[in-house]
Formats: C-alpha cells, structure tokens, sequence
C-alpha cells in the first residue's frame, strides 16, 4: 500500500490572496502527471458551512453535487481538477468542533478530559486522512484558511506541525505570499512575506515553497533576497504574477519547474503533465473574439460598504466566461442593483443583449428583479433566470399574462391571493424551527424534461438531466395549468416529487426566455461549458447582431 502524500498550502499577509488558485493549480500538475489528487479546504469560522453566511461576508457558497453548501474555493478545485467536490473537501473550524464535542457527549473519550491539543488537532488529521483514503490519492493538498499568525487557524498550523513531524518525508508545505509594491517606491518589498515566514517557523513550520504573489514576475534579486531570509533555495521562490486570466496559472507555476521539484520533494516519480488541453483552453481564452456582448445581471449582492465586489456571484461570473469562450464572445457584466430598479424604473436596465436575474433571497429588491422579467419579455430581451430569477419570472408572467396583480410568492407576501411560488410542506416545519442550515433542498436532482421543448434541446435532447438545488421554494402547481394555458410552458419537472424544475416561453414568442429552479452555474467547467449557459449566450450574441 502507497503511503500518502501530503501538500499544506497556507498564506500570508493578506486574505485572498489566491491560496485556493495555486492550490487548484498544483492540483491539476500533478493530475496531468498521472497522480490521484484529493484537496480539502479547512476554513477559520464557526459555521458549520457556508450555506448561512451573507454571501457579501464570504462570497458565493459554493454548492455541490452531495448537497454542500462551500466556499468559493472548492468551486475551483472542481473547475480546475475537473472532478466533483463534497463534504469530504470542505471543513470549518465549526465542524471540527461539533463532532469533537457530540463525541465528548457521548462518552467517546473515556473520561480524559477533552483539549484542543491533542483532541481539535487529531479530528483535524483523521479527517485529511480519510478524505485522502475515500478519494484513493496519491496526495492530498490541504488548503489553510487565513493567514499565517491568527488566532481563528491555530489548530490547523498545528495540526500541520504534528502530521509534518509525524510523516518525515511525506509533507512539504507551500507558502502564498503577497509582495506588495509600494507606488511611492517602485519596487517590490520581501519584508511582510518574511515576517509571515518567521511566523511559520515560531510554530513548527519551515515551508518548501514561497509562492509569491505579485504585480509582476519576481526578480533575481527578489528571489535571492527570500531565498536569504527564509532559509530556501532561489529555485523554490516561485513567481505568481497578475495574469488577466486566472486559468494561465498552472502553465505558469509549470514553467518554473514547480511540479518536478514537488516530485523530488515528496519522493512521487516525476513525468511530464499533459497540458495540451489545458494550454489549448489558455490560447482560446486570450485569443481576439468576434462578438462583444453585454448582460445586465439584476442582483441584490454587489456592494460591501463603499466598495462593489462580484465574489457573492463568483460561479455565475465563471459560468458566463465559459460559455462566452465557447460562442468566440467577450461577455460585459453590467451590474444593476434591483433596489434601484424599484426606485426609478425599469428604464435603467437599458437595452442589454441579455438580463440575468439571480439567486436572491427575501423581500428587498424583489420587486426590481419582478420588473426586470417582465422588461426581458416584453422588450424581446435574451432572460435567463436562476433559482429565485426563475421564481420572480413566474410571479411576473403571473401579473402580466394573467392579470393576477397580487401574485407574489409566500416568501415575499403570505397574503396573496395567488401564491404562484410557495413553500412545501416540509420545509414549513423547518422554517418554524428556525432549522435554516443545511434543510433546504440541496444538492443534484434529477428532472425530466418535456421532449420539444427548448431546455430539452439544450440539454441535448436527454430525457433526464440533473441540476444543483439550494432553495426553499417552489413553484405552485395548484396554478400550473391556467398558467400553461396562458403559454408558459413548464419543460421540466423534478422525477421525485414531480416540482416544475424549468420554465420558458414559446421560440415563436420569444428569442430566449427560461427560468430554471437549479443552479446550472456550479456545474459549468472552462473545459465542459454548461449548456444552458451556452445556449443563453448564443441568444445575446444573436441579439447582438440583430442590433
């Protein structure tokens, strides 16, 4: 039996500094080098998982195919390795905690009285090993949430330490790192990522990588300056410059010799990575496009403070890039918060090539993205709406088409008349429990589809497909015929519990206009372009033209 392998990734100076990219980018160089690659993401906060967190706090919860609600960076483990994601790759503090306390309850420490070292510390290994073993991998990279020198990551440095001193051999550890060049001086500064360093080594750990993040490539100076100060080789300082596209990061780290000398390192034989594919998908990203066309996307997530941020639509983001590479399209997001749309009209939408209406959540700014649906359907305007933007397209169609003008969903307004999205019985339970985290409908479902329909084309003429789920609510069936009489078509219904899973109008009323319950943008991939995506973005460009 192989031993495992083990890569720490942790980081330095500042959060976000792309420890999840140059994670999922050893990853992907050591899977093209024919190695079983298992990552797992341990976060600092007391969340059981993402799904509570406001995603302008955290960005977009990552959701995947066994229901985990996650953090960004899980979703570009599976873009980048090609491979879905689960409960095994995703661990917060909180959960460390959780079961290390419900075994204390349940008399599983026989009486010892139960410590962060060794008890938090062990759950913390058990489970990289296990994640490890059910993924039958060679290596396990392991991504450290913060940075180095907080208090909230302790356990996990910790952890790192023991499992380091225990696997002599087994465990390098790479360092992210900002170098940051001060405009006043003009020249890269070594020194925060020498005292992230020092950090480091106060508890145990000596890294095998600097992995410096930077406006621009590393000098020699540079590199021998770290190389000095941090106790390292010059040719383990690698280079992570600003690119424009994050995916020329593996073709980057490779060109620096990073995957043989992890290879020499961890004692793994070294062969070649096949990055034909991968440097083929880099070329068609950069590559001049033929079309540019714009998509206003009604949210209510953009800003945090004085400052506008897309992370809380990350996968929607990566999604649109995908398909726009597949139509030979550059994609101009224009951001439209619904909450202005409310207060001075539709007419601030403009005259995109497509509207998208998103996830959302709750009553403010819901009348703003109810008017965008109805703006997309009158104006002709390409409309793809995901999960609540499918839900807020029924309500509007209800208004306009049926003339119910009270319709709304029960989340909104529990007095309607004609509550045209609702919610199910089981979840009603919850709700008055306050049973938010993880009860929602969650995680891949299967639907089956209305053959002829536009969605059965997309999904290329399949009768059963399967998308993600996060939501509560669900569109009302008691209304579903007088509202397909009125044209709406339903072209999906869930094969479990038969719920309407896509919407769309007829192709003779409308040139693209479908609302789907599932979230078909964290399933999109750069090399695998979700068709959904793709079909929404060939609809803008055609717009575009006909212009």
């Amino acid at each position: 039996m192989k031993k495992l392998k083990y890569i720490f990734v942790s980081g330095g100076v500042i959060s976000g500094i792309g420890k999840g990219v140059t994670s999922a980018s050893i990853g992907l160089l050591l899977k093209a080098a024919g190695h079983r690659v298992t990552p797992i993401k341990f976060e600092n906060y007391l969340n059981i998982d993402a799904g509570t967190i406001n995603p302008i706090e955290h960005g977009d919860p990552f959701l995947c195919e066994d229901g985990t609600e996650a953090d960004m960076d899980i979703g570009t483990y599976e873009k980048m390795l090609g491979e879905d994601m689960g409960a095994d790759n995703f661990v917060t503090m909180g959960k460390i905690y959780q079961t290390v306390i419900d075994r204390e309850r349940r008399f599983e420490y026989n009486g010892e009285d139960v410590e962060a070292i060794p008890h938090i510390t062990d759950e913390i290994i058990a489970r990289i090993k296990h994640a490890g073993r059910k993924g039958k991998a060679d290596v396990v990279l392991i991504e450290l949430g913060g940075t180095a020198g907080e208090y909230q990551n302790v356990f996990y440095y910790e952890a790192a330490r023991i499992l380091t001193l225990n696997n002599p051999g087994d465990v390098i550890h790479v360092h992210v790192s900002y170098v940051p060049t001060p405009q006043h001086l003009g020249e890269p500064k070594t020194k925060p990522t020498q005292l992230s360093v020092r950090t480091l080594n106060s508890m145990g750990i000596q890294p095998d990588f600097i992995v410096a993040r930077s406006n621009a490539y590393l000098d020699q100076r540079r590199r021998d300056r770290f190389a000095l100060f941090c106790n390292m080789h010059p040719e383990d300082i690698i280079s992570n410059p600003d690119v424009d596209h994050v995916y020329e990061l593996p073709l980057i780290l490779h060109k620096q010799h990073i995957t043989k000398r992890i290879s020499e390192k961890l004692s793994i034989e070294y062969k070649e990575p096949e990055l034909k594919q991968w440097s083929d998908l880099v070329k068609k990203v950069k590559a001049p496009k033929k079309y540019e066309v714009e998509v206003a996307i009604v949210g209510k997530y953009f800003g945090t403070g004085d400052y506008q941020l897309k992370d809380a639509y990350a996968a929607l983001f990566d999604a649109l890039d995908h398909s726009a590479w597949d139509n030979d399209a550059v994609i101009k997001t224009r951001w439209v918060a619904a909450e202005e749309v409310e207060k001075k009209g539709v007419e601030i939408i403009g005259n995109p090539d497509g509207i998208i209406v998103p996830i959302g959540w709750g009553k403010r700014g819901s009348e703003g993205m109810i008017a965008a649906a109805s703006y997309a359907r009158e104006k002709k305007i390409p409309y793809l709406g995901l999960c609540y933007g499918m839900q807020l397209s029924v309500v509007a169609f209800a208004r306009d088409a049926l003339g119910w003008k009270d319709a709304n969903s029960t989340e909104i307004d529990q007095t309607s008349k004609h509550p045209v999205v609702h919610i199910i019985e089981n979840q009603k339970k919850l709700l008055q429990n306050r049973a938010y985290g993880g009860t929602m409908r969650l995680g891949g479902w299967d639907a089956k589809m209305k053959k002829g329909s536009r969605a059965w084309e997309m999904y290329g003429e399949k009768d059963i497909t399967s998308e993600r789920h996060r939501h509560r609510y669900e569109f009302n069936n008691e209304f579903a015929k007088e509202m397909e009489r009125a044209g709406l078509i339903v072209s999906a219904r869930s094969v479990k519990e038969n719920l309407v899973e896509i919407v769309e109008l007829p192709k003779s009323d409308h040139p693209f206009y479908v609302g789907t319950q599932g979230h078909p943008e964290y399933k999109s991939r750069p090399l695998d372009p979700h068709p959904l995506f793709v079909a929404f973005t060939a609809a803008c460009v055609n717009q575009n033209k006909s212009l």
